[in-house]
């Protein structure tokens, strides 16, 4: 049981991953604003990073499943607010917020076979705080093997 998790939380890091690193490209290479392209390779950095952890990961080492942790753990957090915005996802995701403005409500969002990747210095006008519950229990899965 646990090679079969390790494997299916590999496969969704190297299918997010390769489709991130693939995206980050694309965003990269017209060359716009420095912004932009700063973003960009810190997009096409984390993918990568992913990547390499799934790949290690499907593999079997014990350097897969340290970097499969880290993995895990950068995706955990959703935070969009008017000052800062932060997620990434890679593979699939199961996001649980609270959405913050005059009447704060609870909301579920999810998807398999994507990728995202957000940093931003601004962001919504409504405030989002959330967590990435499959990448949190992918986190569990891996730390308690």
């Amino acid at each position: 049981m646990r090679n079969l998790l390790f494997r299916l939380i590999g496969v969704f890091e190297v299918a997010g991953g390769l489709y991130g690193v693939a995206v980050m490209l694309r965003r990269l290479l017209p060359l716009g604003s420095t912004h932009d392209s700063i973003v960009a390779l810190i997009g096409l950095a984390l993918f990568g990073f992913v990547l390499a952890a799934g790949v290690q990961l499907i593999d079997g080492s014990e350097r897969g499943i340290r970097m499969s942790l880290w993995a895990q753990l950068l995706q955990i957090p959703l935070l969009a607010t008017p000052i800062f915005s932060y997620g990434l996802h890679s593979g699939a995701f199961i996001n649980v917020f609270a959405t913050l403005q005059a009447t704060p409500h609870l909301g579920i969002d999810w998807r398999l076979g994507s990728q995202g990747f957000v940093l931003a210095l601004a962001g919504p006008s409504v405030s989002r705080l959330g967590l990435n519950l499959l990448a949190l229990l992918s986190w569990l899965v891996l730390r308690f093997r």
